[in-house]
């Protein structure tokens, strides 16, 4: 069903030279591809001149929106300073050692050290070799499992990859690898039973970890990572509660808890941080995305000091720390973390995404009760609307059907652009955006849903 309507301004020099990430490339010389030539704010203009509410911002990342002038004014004083060097053997920029003094001073937890990725993905994939080199220096050389949860994102290098919980980024891919166990999606919607109070549901998914752990040895179990609020696998919010009860298991068998803040950082959930959102107590944290409001590539893991010496202690007995990236710590990607994080503080943005966050609250709500979505989550300006081919029994769309994907391009039709993942309609806008800005990005996504309702009707998709 996807792309029914072949897109107008079709592309036939990009779909000939890039592999699109995310796309089902069998399709796409059929469905063409969108290019974009500019943005302005919360907008951005393709190549035929048409202008859209960047509704997701971009991947969950220009929180600052496109085109502002004091990160291009940052971007270009660095380039003529220091266009590049690394942070190897010793050497150092002055922008990394500003950006990782200014992580720990806005840090949910204490942190110590700071160390630089080129994305999220290697950001997790950091800590998995960090938690195996932490325990070996320790003398615990069988800790080294991490588990993480169904339908959990943390990107896509071989072990993040393996960390997420979705199918998608495992068929046809040889993943997961080994050492990494999967426990329950904390969904009270889709995974509550009849009847069951969302405190027990809580519960239950506390003694499925702790059976997990108990079954597996905590002694053979490094870690446990998670997402504050699950981006990638439909925007979902845990109950109240949750994350107290998970950290307990935890604490009782020395398992560290990673918080993975690559989407929820800087803003986006009313807190500089989703742990402060949803009472998490991490003990490393992973960041990357609105890290430089998306103006550039970078990812950072961050580290307590106890942690910290049990890397000196290995690096000691080995004779090195080898592990790096070339464009971890890059002085123009720091140089745009400082930037970015000083325009948060300066310009408010916490208050101004907590004084958004009743009308974002309000305008979901009101789109739970469209005849085609089943339940809508929200934490501060990140939600989500699922999809649903029944609203009493919850009865989903087969996937074959593309509901999600047919609802979200014809969202994008109406000049708003959103994410389907799955039926769930994924809505995350730059963290500038206005009242009025809001309630337009809304009014097109309602529109862009009446038009899905109509074509489910006529198709009799809720039927087959």
């Amino acid at each position: 069903m996807l792309g029914q309507t072949p897109l107008t301004n079709f592309q036939t020099r990009d779909v000939e030279s890039l592999l699109h990430p995310y796309t089902p490339i069998h399709k796409l010389k059929t469905i063409g591809a969108v290019v974009m030539e500019r943005g302005e704010g919360i907008y951005v203009y393709d190549t035929q001149g048409r202008g859209y509410i960047e509704g997701m911002s971009g991947l969950w990342c220009a929180g600052l929106g496109f085109g502002d002038e004091e990160m291009i004014e940052a971007a270009t004083a660095q380039m003529r300073a220091l266009p590049f060097y690394h942070i190897f053997g010793a050497k150092s920029s002055e922008p990394a050692v500003e950006l990782a003094e200014k992580l720990k001073e806005i840090a949910p937890v204490p942190i110590s050290k700071v160390f630089f990725t080129s994305s999220g993905s290697e950001a997790n994939d950091t800590q998995v070799k960090l938690a195996w080199y932490m325990n070996n220096a320790l003398g615990r050389p069988n800790k080294k499992k991490i588990i993480s949860r169904i339908k959990a994102y943390h990107g896509v290098t071989v072990m993040a990859a393996s960390l997420t919980g979705l199918p998608g980024n495992h068929n046809g891919w040889d993943l997961p690898v080994d050492r990494v166990l999967h426990t329950d999606c904390p969904h009270y919607y889709r995974f509550g039973t009849e009847g069951e109070s969302e405190a027990d549901f809580v519960a239950r998914t506390a003694k499925s970890l702790r059976d997990l752990i108990e079954r597996e040895g905590p002694d053979t179990i490094a870690a446990m990572i998670a997402e504050p609020v699950m981006g990638a696998g439909g925007v979902i919010v845990p109950p109240k509660g949750y994350f107290e009860a998970i950290q307990a298991v935890l604490d009782e068998h020395d398992i560290i808890l990673i918080a993975d803040e690559v989407i929820t950082g800087f803003g986006r959930t009313g807190n500089w941080w989703g742990s402060q959102t949803l009472n998490m107590k991490p003990k490393t944290i992973s960041a990357a995305k609105q890290l430089t409001a998306a103006y550039a590539p970078l990812g950072a893991v961050m580290v307590p000091e106890d942690i910290y010496q049990s890397y000196v202690d290995h690096s000691a007995t080995l004779g090195s720390f080898a592990h790096g990236f070339t464009y971890g710590g890059h002085p123009l990607s720091c140089a745009l973390g400082v930037k970015a994080i000083e325009i948060y503080q300066k310009r408010d943005i916490l208050g101004h995404v907590r004084t958004l966050m009743p009308l974002f609250e309000q305008r979901l709500k009101k789109l739970a009760d469209h005849p085609l979505v089943g339940e809508t989550r929200f934490c501060g300006l990140v939600g989500g609307a699922e999809l649903v081919a029944d609203k009493k029994t919850k009865r989903s769309f087969d996937p074959k059907q593309g509901v999600g994907p047919e609802a979200s391009r014809l969202i994008e039709q109406n000049g708003a652009i959103l994410r389907a993942i799955g039926d769930t309609i994924a809505i995350c806008p730059p963290m500038i955006i206005t009242e009025a800005e809001l309630n337009e990005l809304f009014d097109r996504f309602e529109k862009g849903l009446d038009q899905a309702e109509a074509w489910v009707s006529k198709e009799g998709l809720r039927t087959t």
